[in-house]
């Protein structure tokens, strides 16, 4: 998959807002040529909601695991929830990973080096074997990020 595919499939999964900063747009510079994936129907950036996924072109300070800086290689990263982090990790979120998961092996859903703790997971360079994978799990992190909303939503309006 390509990034262009990536932003295009979860756009298509209907109220979202991708954000992609870029130089003059406010946003911090380390984020520039990333791209963000809000749950936003009324195409706002949201205040108190992170994104449900990610795409990162680089390494970020504390996470160079991945080796973003190789040629051509990125990270999708998706908060696609404790029970499909434990269907591919095989642990919880918050217990300790294996350690002879390479966080750099491209093709391959891994809890995220970062965020694992938090339930995220992460492919480099998705291709062939996690192409459909990294759909579903982009599928699953929207329709809890769509929930969450909806929840908060509901809240606000008692």
């Amino acid at each position: 998959m390509t990034i262009d595919e990536i932003i295009s499939f979860v756009g298509s999964l209907g109220s979202v807002l991708t954000i992609r900063p870029a130089p003059g747009d406010g946003r911090p510079e380390i984020s520039w040529g990333d791209t963000f994936f809000y749950y936003a129907p009324d195409g706002a950036t949201p205040t108190t909601a992170q994104p449900f996924a990610t795409v990162v072109t680089k390494n970020y300070p504390a996470d160079e695991a991945s080796r973003l800086d190789r040629p051509d290689a990125f990270r999708v990263n998706i908060a696609a929830g404790k029970e499909a982090f434990i269907q591919w990790t095989g642990h919880a979120p918050r217990e300790p990973a294996s350690a002879d998961v390479d966080p750099s092996t491209a093709d391959t859903v891994i809890a995220h080096p970062v965020y694992g703790p938090a339930g995220w997971l992460a492919v480099v360079n998705p291709g062939e074997r996690t192409e459909a994978s990294t759909r579903e799990l982009l599928r699953v992190a929207h329709h809890l990020a769509r929930s969450r909303h909806e929840r908060r939503a509901e809240s606000t309006t008692r």
